[in-house]
């Protein structure tokens, strides 16, 4: 498995209803960035959600993970902004119907 799929299988395990994309950003295996939709997550402020993934990420790949952007939306946020985010948009919907 490789670590992309390792970092959104973490993700999915803590937060199950999750819309989740993972890419390396410079393809050098070190620097990524998630993307992290949950409904699990309209009660709580950015703060509390990077916490919710950043966490369990940091337990599973304290050595293996040089660098990680980390975007969050509850699932209510997301709704309200996703037209100004068409490109994330559309890979979730590849990815998820």
């Amino acid at each position: 498995m490789n670590l992309i799929n390792e970092i959104e299988k973490t993700i999915q395990e803590h937060i199950p209803d999750a819309l989740i994309l993972v890419h390396n950003i410079n393809n050098d295996g070190e620097h990524f960035e998630a993307i992290v939709i949950s409904e699990s997550f309209n009660d709580l402020g950015l703060l509390k959600q990077h916490q919710a993934v950043m966490k369990p990420l940091k337990v599973a790949f304290d050595s293996n993970v040089h660098a990680l952007a980390l975007k969050t939306f509850s699932l209510k946020k997301w709704n309200e902004t996703k037209q100004n985010h068409a490109i994330i948009e559309q890979k979730i919907k590849e990815k998820y119907q």
